[in-house]
């Protein structure tokens, strides 16, 4: 049996489909490119029928990253098969994922469907994919809550079709770990053609159990594990993937299997999705959190300093994450600067470095010293802006305890300057007030978060904010010291992206 482990990433698809995440295509190409540098096997790059946006986002995925197996999802029926199949057909490797629901529920509520007529489908549909691509997969929606003989004859009915993958959802979360294992071991034994196929997983975490259960899957046979980055997903989200890669690397003693991860890109790859969905990573989340390798005990710090390995498992080094106590700072100049970034991982174009540069010599003037963390939070906003409608300019806001909150901002485009003053309930709200006056779009605020990069008074603030416009959720990103600033640089982002959206999709924008 084959000891590689297939990571089949899911974050441009199922992660998207986490509540309030909504990404434009030029950001899912970004990811993308990052998942391929990761060293990913598959993307599944989106569910093309579900959308135009969704259609084009894959189609582009698949014309420009290179790598990776550019994966699209669609249910069993012929229109959807065809419309994947436009999208993904100018990848270097190209996949249809089709998929139907097997449980008794489903088939009885959901699909009104009976026992046969799904595997009717199932063989229709793969046989439908199998005319486009010689790498198919099916999917079993629900299949931890199927009947098992009924699943075996599904999944033998698709291999015979011309599948090459099979996976087995746990679609709710619902399953365990041991029974999980024990499922995986009973359908590798009752399907008679399963020689044929790939095992794959794709585990949901409503119970905070899909990697436990991912991996004792793999335990029992399965090479391919569908996950996303940070853990996105629907509900309670999926299988993180970096928990998955660090696991069977960590424990490589009990699974004995490998991956073709780039684990230097996990930590990058984390802060990318992290940003452009703007899901934040809770503190305490494994590998990636921010106090993943913190320790705050004085008994874990005098045994960290004696020897690493006596409280820490894995070296966050490994990962990608910066320990560097190297600080620049004002005095710094433009050729060492440049020189950290590319120790950093980053490659600027001539305009990226520019625009950076002139931020980091801002940046110096408020803070004394800048740390790599700073550096990276400053060079990633940079460089993941979008086309800008307007540019923020002043903002000047007064507030106090007894004083209506006033903000007055000014902002510039092309062609115009424009100012405009607002009050609100607070300084924040208010000069949120006055962007929209001042662009003339309204929106309505979701969600607002704020993160320090670094410790002390003169951390730079990193401000994420989600809005949603037209039934469509937009997230904007703002770092400064000032963390009004940031605030407003933020709700300017966001409004921004609406504008671009709209521009793309040649649609007006209606305030």
């Amino acid at each position: 049996m084959s000891k590689k482990i297939y990571i089949f990433d899911t974050t441009l698809r199922d992660g998207e489909q986490s509540p309030g995440v909504s990404l434009n295509k030029k950001e899912k190409l970004e990811i993308a490119f990052q998942l391929a540098k990761l060293g990913v096997d598959i993307i599944e790059a989106g569910f093309p029928i579900a959308s135009p946006g969704d259609f084009e986002a894959v189609k582009a995925i698949a014309q420009n990253v290179k790598g990776p197996v550019i994966c699209a999802l669609a249910r069993i029926g012929f229109e959807d098969i065809d419309r994947a199949w436009e999208a993904v057909k100018d990848a270097e490797a190209a996949r249809i994922h089709t998929f139907i629901a097997t449980s008794e529920i489903h088939m009885k509520y959901k699909l009104q469907k009976t026992p046969e007529e799904v595997l009717a489908m199932v063989a229709a549909g793969v046989k439908r994919a199998k005319s486009y691509t010689d790498d198919v997969e099916f999917s079993a929606e629900d299949a931890s809550r199927s009947d098992l003989a009924f699943l075996c004859r599904v999944f033998e009915t698709a291999i015979a079709a011309g599948a090459t993958t099979i996976n087995i959802p746990d679609t709710v979360g619902y399953a365990t770990p041991e029974e999980f294992g024990k499922f995986i071991a009973d359908i590798k034994a009752g399907v008679p053609n399963i020689d044929r196929a790939l095992i794959s997983v794709h585990c949901h975490n409503d119970l905070g159990l899909a990697v436990a259960n991912s991996l004792a899957a793999v335990k029992n046979g399965a090479r391919q594990v569908e996950c996303t980055v940070n853990g996105l997903g629907e509900r309670a989200g999926n299988a993180s993937l970096e928990e998955i890669v660090m696991g069977l690397y960590t424990r490589r003693d009990n699974y004995g299997l490998e991956t073709g991860i780039n684990y230097q890109e996990i930590y990058r790859t984390s802060r990318l999705v992290s940003s452009l969905s703007g899901m934040p990573v809770q503190p305490n989340k494994a590998i990636v959190g921010k106090n993943a390798f913190t320790h705050e005990s004085g008994i874990h710090q005098d045994g960290v300093i004696k020897e690493r390995t006596t409280y820490e498992i894995m070296n966050p080094q490994m990962i990608g994450v910066i320990q560097s106590n190297l600080v620049f700072g004002k005095h710094s100049g433009r050729h060492g600067f440049k020189k950290r970034l590319e120790e950093l991982g980053y490659q600027l174009d001539k305009d990226e470095l520019d625009r950076s540069f002139k931020q980091f010599k801002e940046l110096a003037d408020k803070k004394k010293q800048i740390t790599d963390a700073d550096l990276i939070a400053l060079v990633e906003n940079q460089i993941r802006k979008i086309p800008e409608k307007w540019h923020l300019e002043y903002l000047h806001i007064c507030s106090g305890t007894g004083v209506t909150p006033t903000a007055t901002v000014r902002v510039v485009s092309e062609d115009q300057v424009v100012e405009e003053a607002s009050c609100g309930e607070g300084p924040i709200n208010a000069a949120f007030n006055s962007l929209e006056k001042v662009t003339g779009i309204t929106v309505t605020l979701l969600e607002y978060s704020i993160n320090a990069v670094t410790g002390g008074k003169d951390a730079i603030g990193e401000v994420t904010v989600k809005v949603e416009h037209n039934h469509k959720v937009f997230s904007g990103h703002g770092i400064s010291t000032d963390i009004l600033e940031a605030s407003a640089l933020a709700y300017l982002n966001a409004i921004n992206k609406v504008i671009y959206e709209n521009s793309i999709n040649g649609e007006t924008v209606i305030s």
